[in-house]
C-alpha cells in the first residue's frame, strides 16, 4: 500500500512540476513573422515568396554544419535561383563574450562586402578561435579578415570601435523574444524549425512553403541549446 502510494504521489509531483513549468516558463514577447524586422544581412531576391531566418551561434557545432555542408546547396538552388531570400542572425548564449565579438567581426567584413565569406571563415576555424579572448581574439579575427581581402589594420579599428555591438545584442533579444530555445533555429514564412538537418529535408520545407504548404514546423534536428 505504501509504494502505492508513493508511486502516485511520484507522479502528482512530475505532473505538477512539468504544469508549473510550463506556465512559469517565458513566453515569447515576439511573433515569429517579426522575425525578419531590422535585419542587417540579408541575400536573395527581395521579391522571393519565402524567406529564411537563420538564428546561429558562431560557436555551435550544429550551427557549424548547416554553414559548411548544407547552407551552399541551399545557396546553389533556392538563393541563387531567386526563390528564397535568406536572413542571417547572431544568437550568442548568456556569458559568450567571444561569440558576441565574432558577431561584431562578421558585421565589419559586411562593411568590406564580405559578410558572407567572413560568416563561412568564422565556422570553418571554429575551434582556433574558441578559447580565445581579448587582444588575442581580435588579432585572430583581423588575420581571419586578412585572409579574405580585409587590411587588418582596418578591421581591428572597426572592431575596437565598438560600433556592431549593439547589432549583435540586438539579435540576440529577438532570439529571446522569440522564445528560441537553441542553435540553429530557423523561420521560413513564420514557421519554425529548430536543429540542424540534411540537405534532403530542407528541400521538403523550401518546396512546401514556395507552394504556398506548411512544413509542419518544429519538425526534430540536431540543435545546441540555448546556455543561460
Amino acid at each position: 500500500m505504501q509504494r502505492t502510494l508513493f508511486a502516485i504521489v511520484a507522479i502528482l509531483a512530475i505532473a505538477i512540476a512539468a504544469v508549473l513549468f510550463l506556465v512559469l516558463r517565458p513566453k515569447p514577447t515576439t511573433s515569429a513573422t517579426d522575425a525578419v524586422a531590422g535585419a542587417r544581412f540579408v541575400i536573395g531576391s527581395p521579391d522571393a515568396k519565402v524567406t529564411v531566418v537563420d538564428f546561429s551561434n558562431y560557436l555551435c557545432g550544429h550551427c557549424r554544419d548547416h554553414a559548411n555542408d548544407v547552407f551552399p546547396l541551399i545557396k546553389r538552388d533556392y538563393i541563387d535561383t531567386g526563390k528564397i531570400r535568406y536572413v542571417f542572425r547572431d544568437f550568442p548564449f548568456g556569458g559568450q563574450e567571444n561569440v558576441i565579438r565574432a558577431g561584431e567581426a562578421a558585421a565589419c567584413a559586411a562593411d568590406n562586402n564580405l559578410y558572407l565569406e567572413y560568416h563561412e571563415a568564422l565556422f570553418r576555424a571554429q575551434m582556433q578561435w574558441a578559447g580565445l579572448s581579448g587582444e588575442a581574439l581580435d588579432n585572430y579575427f583581423a588575420d581571419l579578415a586578412g585572409q579574405i581581402g580585409v587590411a587588418p589594420a582596418t578591421f581591428l579599428q572597426c572592431l575596437k570601435s565598438g560600433n556592431k555591438r549593439a547589432g549583435v545584442l540586438a539579435d540576440q533579444k529577438l532570439a529571446t523574444d522569440l522564445g528560441l530555445t537553441g542553435t540553429p533555429t530557423f523561420i521560413v514564412n513564420g514557421e519554425k524549425y529548430t536543429g540542424q538537418r540534411p540537405y534532403e529535408s530542407w528541400k521538403e520545407i523550401l518546396d512546401k512553403a514556395l507552394a504556398g504548404q506548411s512544413g509542419g514546423s518544429d519538425q526534430g534536428g540536431a540543435s545546441s541549446p540555448a546556455k543561460p
